[in-house]
């Protein structure tokens, strides 16, 4: 007797169901949201949620009574954008005031704390150097002192009988009235070259209410100081963003520059700087995202003062809402002062990435003349 092997089931061209299991990633990927869930939360609720509510005070005229969110508060839209920026009047006037002082307060700020934090980073870098640590502890000190406590020594020393001042005097020089003189520093320098008054080119008119005499400025003596303050106070922090780029960098680089013949200033500029390029724009990005937000040592040493050559647009939106109780106009010029900061963030990326692209492909290097003309 013979048995039939049974046969094979048949096939109907159908693919097996897959399994929907969540299986190990599926696992890992719930695992992973439940971590990051108290993080969403929290930034939702303490970051997210007060900037839409600001951004809603923003297009309103609330005057700081009672809830924002009522039909009570009157819903003006963009008009405390364009009382800003199209009318004539004091608001506007203010506004261009503050972002004139602001930018020249950036452009001194932002280049001397960089170059400060650099030069000081390049120092403690040294491998000849003896009290490494002390150096760098002493050179990060301001850093992590207290803005408002430093504000408070700086009014001391700034003051019209002050230590800067009888230094000043020491070397022959007059000191001005450091919070107390509204003249800008541009200004002055004219005066001595003999250009007391502005030409009337620069006196008819100018854009957004401020005259072209009133843009060249320069900072106010007043401003100078407090430059002087924040670069002091910033560059420790930034020395230490520099200094671990800089040992970062291998010292077999370096080392195969200078047998290569290249001097010290060569290899700074070919070897080390490329290298650091990247810790470079985020320390010129951090300082231009600082440099626009300072309020602290506006408050404490001038609260805007004299003649208003010290405001910013961050102690404005302060002083329009908490003090002029405009919380709207106040709201408005924040949500300005963010815009500044992407636009002039977004410039500084491009121009950054546009000298990534014009330097040669794989690391720019130093030439040395050899004799005959040839370079290597």
């Amino acid at each position: 007797m013979t048995t039939e092997a049974p046969a094979a089931p048949a096939t109907t061209g159908e693919r097996p169901p897959r399994r929907t299991g969540r299986g190990i990633r599926g696992n890992e990927n719930l695992a992973g949201w439940l971590f990051v869930a108290p993080v969403i939360v929290i930034l939702g609720l303490f970051l997210l949620l007060p900037i839409l509510m600001a951004l809603w005070v923003s297009l309103t005229d609330w005057n700081g009574q009672g809830s924002p969110f009522t039909t009570q508060v009157p819903f003006v839209g963009v008009d405390n954008y364009t009382t800003l920026f199209t009318e004539d009047g004091l608001a506007r006037r203010d506004l261009m005031t503050s972002i004139r002082n602001n930018i020249y307060y950036v452009a001194i700020v932002v280049p001397a704390q960089t170059a400060l934090a650099l030069g000081l980073a390049l120092i403690v870098n040294n491998r000849m150097l003896r009290g490494k640590a002390f150096f760098r502890s002493a050179f990060y000190f301001p850093s992590v002192t207290s803005s408002v406590a430093i504000s408070v020594v700086f009014l001391f020393l700034f003051a019209n009988s002050g230590a800067v001042n009888q230094l000043l005097g020491v070397l022959g020089i007059d000191g001005p009235q450091w919070f107390a003189d509204s003249r800008g520093v541009l200004h002055l320098l004219l005066a001595t070259l003999g250009l007391d008054t502005a030409p009337a080119a620069l006196t008819d008119g100018g854009p957004f209410g401020l005259s072209w005499w009133d843009w060249l400025s320069g900072p106010s003596v007043a401003m100078t100081s407090i430059i002087a303050l924040v670069v002091w106070t910033t560059s420790g922090t930034f020395m230490l963003m520099f200094l671990a780029a800089l040992q970062s960098v291998p010292v077999a680089l370096d080392e195969a520059s200078t047998l290569d013949g290249a001097s010290r200033w060569q290899r700074f500029r070919h070897v080390t700087l490329p290298m650091i390029r990247a810790t470079t724009f985020l320390v010129l990005t951090l300082g231009l995202i600082g440099s626009w937000q300072v309020f602290d040592q506006v408050y404490v040493m001038s609260q805007g003062e004299p003649a208003k050559t010290t405001i910013t647009p961050a102690y404005l939106s302060y002083r329009t809402a908490f003090r002029d109780f405009d919380y709207g106009s106040g709201a408005a010029i924040s949500f300005v002062l963010f815009l500044i900061i992407i636009v002039f963030t977004l410039l500084q990326r491009r121009v950054m990435a546009d000298r990534d692209t014009d330097a040669p492909a794989a690391g720019r290097r130093w030439r040395r003349r050899v004799p005959g003309g040839s370079s290597s």
